[in-house]
């Protein structure tokens, strides 16, 4: 009898691998202190791409479990694979960094799975309490690993002042789900589907809902820093240690803007034309304000940041079209900007001095002469990210204007 009321775990199979892996090497690394942070990077790199095939084996079909909590469908398993692969980046990139930094502790791979995990989580959460869950847990893990080189004054400035914005944003995305649930009576994104499709073609939906919905809005705009709920990006792009700020401008943008997806067409296509206008507001001032405010930075960190929120615009065109290939372009869109994001921090990552990083726009200055191999690729990845033709970043954006 007890057989038949448990879960099928199948589909969470790539989750339940980083959780049970994740609090194993959080054993050895507490239990075996002279083990290296290099081989526990090692191990939780192994693990990623172990979770990163569970997901492609199982990848085949949708099925939801855990009540209805979670969703398992082709977007999920796309996207999920692209945080995972981002976070497999990651993890070998950080480990002469963070042995440079003296800041090589068992802890740092650990809270990245962690921070991964939750991101999978919002992906395929399909009611409201799955998403707060897992949106926290990739939240708290990244609050820890902004402020992760304690020595630094800008590192744990940038971890206390994204704990402060984090914890404001998770309190209005919160507010914003009471209310919908308040009027809706009920947190399931199936049945909110039904209620707002309804509610829609009786073009009465109650204010509470729209309220609550806008509320929604600001804390996923907060999640993907989109203008003008971005001010906590450059302080904690620029703060953090730069690995840390690379694994913040790739997996946890996708995971943001994957929930950004589901929840707006899948949970409320029937409030269409209220949300359109907020997403066109926050698309055209991020892509103004990453362009614009990103001009005057002096640190090549800062600049990254501006770029990412100016890319979050262009991503969101996509949601705004509100059809199916609006949505295929942003999953397009997203992927080319993981591979260009990385490799521009790779290539940042490998300027290395001996008083430590270099980190000033004004360092890339003759590059191209003491090494040529790098500067040519840190003008690929850029050029890439500024959308010039023939690159992979024009064609993402041809895309997202294509579908708009």
């Amino acid at each position: 009898m007890i057989a038949t009321d448990l879960p099928d775990l199948l589909p969470a199979l790539p989750e339940i691998i980083l959780a049970i892996g994740a609090m194993g090497i959080l054993m050895l690394g507490v239990f075996r202190k002279n083990t290296e942070v290099k081989t526990i990077s090692g191990l939780a790199t192994l693990l990623v791409l172990i979770a990163l095939l569970a997901l492609i084996l199982l990848s085949s079909g949708s099925a939801t479990t855990f009540g209805g909590a979670f969703i398992q469908d082709t977007f999920s398993v796309y996207m999920k694979a692209l945080v995972l692969v981002a976070t497999a980046a990651v993890i070998p990139i950080s480990s002469q960094y963070i042995k440079d930094m003296s800041i090589a502790r068992f802890e740092y791979p650990v809270l990245i799975i962690f921070a991964t995990l939750g991101m999978l989580m919002m992906i395929s959460a399909d009611n409201f309490l799955a998403l707060y869950l897992g949106l926290e847990l990739q939240s708290l893990s990244l609050y820890v690993l902004a402020a992760f080189n304690r020595e630094r004054v800008r590192s744990t400035e940038a971890g206390l002042k994204y704990f402060v914005l984090g914890a404001l944003s998770s309190g209005i995305l919160l507010y914003g789900i009471s209310l919908v649930y308040g009027f809706a009576t009920t947190i399931s994104f199936s049945e909110l589907h039904a209620y707002s499709v309804m509610m829609g073609l009786l073009e009465q939906a109650p204010m509470g809902v729209t309220i609550g919905l806008i509320f929604i809005l600001a804390g996923m705009a907060f999640k993907v820093s989109a203008a003008p709920f971005h001010m906590w990006t450059p302080d904690v792009y620029e703060g953090a240690p730069t690995p840390v700020t690379a694994f913040f401008a790739t997996a946890p943008k996708i995971a943001a803007m994957a929930l950004f997806l589901r929840v707006m067409m899948q949970v409320f296509p029937g409030f269409f034309g209220d949300w359109q206008q907020i997403i066109i507001f926050i698309s055209v001032a991020s892509m103004l304000v990453g362009a614009f405010a990103a001009l005057m930075q002096t640190n090549i960190k800062r600049l990254m940041a501006y770029s990412s929120i100016g890319h979050v615009g262009f991503a969101l065109v996509g949601l705004a079209a509100g059809t199916i290939e609006g949505i295929q372009a942003v999953i397009v869109y997203m992927s080319i900007y993981m591979t260009m994001t990385l490799g521009a921090f790779v290539v940042i990552l490998s300027m290395r001095r001996k008083e430590g990083m270099s980190e000033d726009i004004s360092d890339l200055a003759g590059l191209s002469k003491t090494n040529p191999a790098m500067a040519f690729a840190m003008m690929i990845f850029m050029f890439s990210l500024s959308g010039i033709p023939l690159l992979a970043g024009f064609f993402g954006k041809w895309f997202i204007f294509l579908s708009a």
